[in-house]
């Protein structure tokens, strides 16, 4: 295994002193005195026998040894028994190297755990890293007991969307909604462009129609142990963000020449100039299609009931249609052929009917082009909005990404939470034999690349599926997290993705996120890891944020959401007035620039 040009790979047995006197050294350099390091040495001496029976790994560059490794026990338990880096490559990435090495091994033997014996003077580097305090494991002396989740391979779906490597995102939100006829462009979109940092689980390049500061992506590349990530923000005129990036003929031959597959929010026919991917095949966008779709299949599904709808083709057809239900005692979901995150669905009770000056005043308001009026499902709120996401390879199979629970307020999406557990196994079981039907007909005609199946349940814990979603979605940022943070701090993680958390007071960028910085040094005090995913909304009239909360237990979760929730609302009392502008804006004169417009 090689990575930035360290190589990971068997310690040899004529290696064993070399390594062991390493080991000492890397023990000396946090301050023993000879006596201590004396006593520690004969636990820090390695044999040649143990290059075998120790799993002993090394990390090497241009021929020198720079850390060893062992993995020391058996499974379904074992022990990181060792892991010294040479005192001249400290905090230069190699232990980080070695340590990743050394769980995914763990996991490739059957371990679901490694346990650490750590130096107290090492244990932030666990933290970091994801490990944490053994329950019940009282220091010994300068040792504190730790545990980590080994890492497995990747999913499947990684290898079908990015091929197993890194990729090119591009923030393509209001470029791909404007395919569609009556589609209005929602407030949000731009910012929700931010989101597209998330399309693969390890990015190299990002294009975005709206500026974002360099410290945004530095961050996010520390948690998520991203290599640099080149970041670009274009002038996109109507949110043509494709069709800009390819009137700048440098940056579209180095992406072209790179040979990393590029991956847009969604496909259209701009961003098919820079990849080689077949024909369009975006029908079952219309929900009205969706809808024919799920009512040939649901019949070889019992667990799936799909709810009754009609087109209406005028403001007559709507009010009859709206009259009738309502006389019926009924309540109407409206909805455009198209739509956006629920922005063009509406919830209609005949109380609402009656209300809003009856039919025919409801009637001028909604219509327009496109209207469907759908059977209205009532269930509760426990479970009540399931998504599934799939990913079609360029062979045409089917990859399972996942299922989640999405929050949605009215009829908006507000954000996800997936991992395991999340749904009950039989709502996932449905959920998920359903949406690979749908893919598997999607891909029969021609479809390629990720698609979005959402669902309702209704009273009986049945799944009705309301549309399909031929692109990224909110949900997908949340499972390419969970999939990376399972990777790289081991384990199985909850994400839960809040796209639209209200701030007690507009703040400039900077301060969003050293007030961001400040919450996630609390999250990690609970067991979770904050991410701020929206970073460019914080000064709209009603200021908001997105973040991603992860963790490995729903307690740690809710507890961090809690914290998050107060920590933004407690805003109300800071950073306003003339003053503090001007504070903010001297600072960030000190600060690195924006990352460049191109």
């Amino acid at each position: 295994m090689t990575t930035n040009g360290v190589r990971i790979r068997a310690g040899l047995p004529q290696e064993a002193a070399a390594l062991s006197a390493l080991a000492l050294r890397s023990k000396a350099h946090w301050g023993y005195d000879e006596a201590y390091l004396a006593d520690c040495a004969d636990d820090l001496r390695l044999a040649p026998g143990d290059m075998a029976d120790r799993r002993v790994r090394v990390a090497e560059a241009g021929g020198r040894i720079l850390g060893v490794a062992t993995l020391d026990g058996e499974p379904p338990r074992a022990e990181l028994g060792m892991l010294f880096v040479d005192p001249m490559s400290i905090g230069r990435g190699v232990g980080q190297l070695l340590y990743r090495h050394v769980l995914t091994e763990a996991g490739r033997l059957g371990c679901d755990r490694v346990t650490i014996t750590a130096d107290s003077h090492a244990v932030p580097f666990y933290v970091a890293m994801g490990a944490r305090r053994a329950e019940a494991s009282p220091s010994s002396g300068q040792l504190v007991r730790m545990e980590a989740w080994t890492s497995g391979a990747d999913p499947s779906w990684v290898r079908a969307w990015t091929g197993g490597r890194r990729s090119v995102h591009l923030g393509n939100v209001a470029e791909f909604h404007a395919q569609f006829p009556g589609v209005a462009p929602t407030e949000g979109v731009p910012h929700y462009a931010c989101l597209s940092a998330f399309a693969g689980p390890h990015p190299a390049l990002v294009v975005l129609p709206l500026p974002v500061e360099a410290a945004w992506m530095r961050g996010l590349a520390r948690l998520l142990e991203w290599d640099e990530v080149e970041v670009h923000c274009i002038d996109a005129p109507g949110g043509a963000l494709t069709q800009a990036l390819l009137g700048q003929p440098a940056l579209t031959r180095r992406i072209r020449n790179s040979g990393l597959p590029v991956l847009p929010w969604g496909r259209t026919e701009a961003s098919e100039r820079l990849t080689s991917g077949p024909p369009l095949r975006l029908g079952h966008e219309s929900k009205a299609a969706s809808h024919r779709l799920f009512c040939t299949l649901a019949a070889a599904h019992p667990g799936i009931r799909v709810p009754a709808q009609e087109p209406v083709r005028s403001r007559r057809e709507l009010a009859q249609a709206l009259a009738a239900r309502a006389s019926a005692g009924q309540t109407s979901v409206v909805k455009g052929e198209y739509g956006v995150g629920g922005s063009a669905t509406f919830v209609l009770t005949p109380e609402d009917v009656l209300s809003g000056g009856g039919t025919r005043a409801v009637t001028r308001r909604l219509f327009g082009e496109g209207l469907l009026v759908e059977e209205f499902v009532p269930g509760a709120d426990l479970y009540r909005n399931p998504t599934f996401d799939g990913v079609i390879a360029e062979d045409g199979t089917v990859h399972v990404v996942g299922t989640g629970l999405m929050e949605v307020t009215g009829t908006a999406y507000r954000g996800v939470t997936v991992g395991p557990g999340v749904l009950p196994a039989e709502l996932t079981a449905t959920a998920t034999a359903f949406g690979t039907a749908v893919g598997e007909a999607l891909s029969a005609e021609g479809y390629q690349g990720w698609f979005d199946v959402d669902f309702v349940t209704d009273t009986a814990g049945r799944a009705a599926p309301t549309e399909i979603n031929l692109r990224l979605t909110g949900p997908a940022v949340a499972f390419v997290l969970q999939t990376r943070l399972d990777s790289v701090r081991g384990g199985r993680h909850l994400v839960r993705t809040l796209d639209c958390l209200p701030l007690g007071a507009r703040l400039p960028a900077p301060a969003l996120l050293e007030h961001c910085d400040g919450l996630a040094r609390r999250c990690r005090a609970l067991g979770a890891v904050l991410l701020t995913t929206i970073p460019t909304a914080s000064l709209e009239p009603a200021p908001y944020v997105g973040v991603a909360l992860a963790a490995r237990s729903r307690q740690a979760l809710d507890e961090a959401e809690a914290l998050v929730r107060f920590g933004n609302g407690a805003l109300s009392g800071s950073f306003t007035g003339p003053a503090a502008a001007a504070t903010w804006a001297s600072r960030r004169r000190t600060r690195r620039p924006r990352l460049r417009r191109s």
